[in-house]
């Protein structure tokens, strides 16, 4: 029963995104995400990858980070010639929002003016890009209503800006008007994940999706985001596969996204061949990225990811009572009832199986790229937010070098981007990490397709 209500709990946190409809992408896109720190730094566009990876592992699509830390939507503009149309995308999403809401800013005397005044700016400078956008029929445009600043959460006493929140729902508000009046995509972030802070805080005060400082989303908030856009895109409910099989007339029943063949059984036995079109999503236990504490698995406590994305459901009946092994290529992946069979199991959650298997090899090579990307997403901040206002912008020679080290001395961010500009400042490391990339990427895509399966399923005595 307590499982039943926690599901209905986390269901009702998705009702304001059902309306939300994006066109799935499809082979050849070119996609390119564009954003502040929240991009720049995290997971969810490679999540959203890692899910078309794995599921339609015939659709090769590309995508790009094109986040940069720390910039609000004046910067975006700015570097968008340069930084996101150089990369060629025919899809493109867009959110913004985090940093133009402002911080230390509230507590200024005439904060609220100040405020409006600079929100008024950013929308201004949000003008100059939809026209930018509007000029570009070949790409297709999706608006992201950003993820919540948590003002709510008792985890800390720090970060508190009073008027930011309220602020953020106001641009969040004017973003979605303006995508409408375009007829842009919109994909919902801000809502849904405002709801599980509610509700998670409701039991535990300290709870929240960015549990660092209120703003940036840990990798469970990262696979909330990559949940909603999936869902959006209209792709929940189809299934890695779904098999039911009748072992004792050797009868398919059922074959969803996939193939079953040689089938061989009695009321003691099974044996048949299986060949799926997708794999099973390879959820990562381990935290990554800078600063991040929880995994990515942790987002299955808040989201029905795994009943609404991630089924590999086998259902085997016509078996004598008793307990069974369950063999994929001769390896044990478990033991149930005939009972159990009969009521189905999802391979999905067998982390053992050879297919989830072939999928973790996947998950660590798409890692192993988005560990290069940041390398060139830390050079785009150097470039973009620190040698363009000094007049430098691509301009990578020993005067450059030199500016970022007498800066970095003064300068938190610079600082922290310095050791990879001395590296990323060289053309020709550039290149190289662009071709390591492109070798993991056609990597993935020369081992993601499903390989045919042998089952077979042996009462023991």
């Amino acid at each position: 029963m307590k499982k039943i209500i926690l599901l209905l709990t986390i269901l009702s946190a998705f009702q304001l995104s059902k309306a939300q409809t994006v066109a799935p992408f499809k082979s050849g896109d070119r996609v390119a995400f564009v954003g502040n720190s929240i991009t720049d730094g995290g997971h969810y566009h490679s999540y959203i990858w890692l899910y078309y990876m794995t599921h339609f592992p015939v659709t090769r699509i590309t995508c790009y980070n094109a986040g940069i830390g720390g910039d609000a939507v004046n910067q975006i503009y700015d570097r968008f010639d340069d930084d996101v149309f150089s990369k060629n995308p025919n899809v493109l999403t867009l959110t913004w929002g985090m940093n133009d809401s402002g911080y230390i800013e509230w507590y200024r005397k005439d904060a609220s003016d100040f405020m409006k005044n600079r929100i008024d700016g950013s929308y201004k400078y949000y003008g100059m890009l939809e026209q930018k956008l509007k000029s570009r029929s070949d790409i297709r445009k999706i608006i992201i209503l950003g993820s919540p600043y948590d003002e709510t959460s008792k985890f800390t006493t720090k970060n508190l800006y009073p008027g930011k929140a309220q602020a953020l729902s106001g641009i969040v508000d004017f973003q979605k008007a303006a995508a409408k009046k375009n007829d842009w995509g919109i994909v919902d972030f801000h809502h849904p994940m405002l709801t599980i802070n509610q509700q998670q805080q409701a039991k535990d005060s300290s709870f929240s999706l960015t549990p660092n400082d209120r703003i940036h989303p840990d990798n469970d908030g990262h696979m909330v985001m990559a949940y909603l856009f999936l869902k959006a895109q209209g792709l929940a409910n189809h299934p890695v596969a779904d098999v039911a099989i009748n072992a004792k007339n050797q009868k398919v029943s059922k074959s969803v996204n996939c193939k079953i063949t040689k089938i061989a059984g009695n009321a003691d036995s099974l044996s048949f061949y299986y060949l799926a079109q997708s794999l099973p999503y390879p959820m990562d236990t381990l935290p990554r990225g800078w600063g991040n504490h929880k995994s990515q698995s942790e987002a299955l406590k808040l989201i029905p990811w795994t009943e609404e994305f991630n089924k590999e459901l086998l259902k085997v009946k016509g078996l004598k009572d008793g307990n069974y092994k369950i063999m994929i290529d001769g390896d044990l992946i478990g033991r149930l009832t005939a009972k159990e069979l009969e009521d189905g199991l999802n391979l999905a959650e067998i982390r053992s199986t050879p297919q989830y298997q072939q999928a973790v090899q996947i998950r660590e090579l798409n890692e192993e790229r988005w560990d290069i990307e940041r390398r060139l997403r830390m050079y785009a901040w150097m470039e973009f937010d620190f040698l363009k206002g000094k007049g430098m912008l691509f301009k990578d020679g020993v005067a450059a070098m030199d500016t970022v080290n007498k800066y970095a001395q003064r300068d938190l961010f610079v600082n922290g981007n310095k050791d990879n500009f001395a590296r990323a400042r060289f053309k020709t490391l550039r290149d190289a990490w662009q071709k390591e990339m492109n070798v993991l990427i056609d990597e993935i895509y020369a081992i993601n397709k499903p390989q045919n399966r042998h089952f077979t399923i042996v009462r023991e005595n």
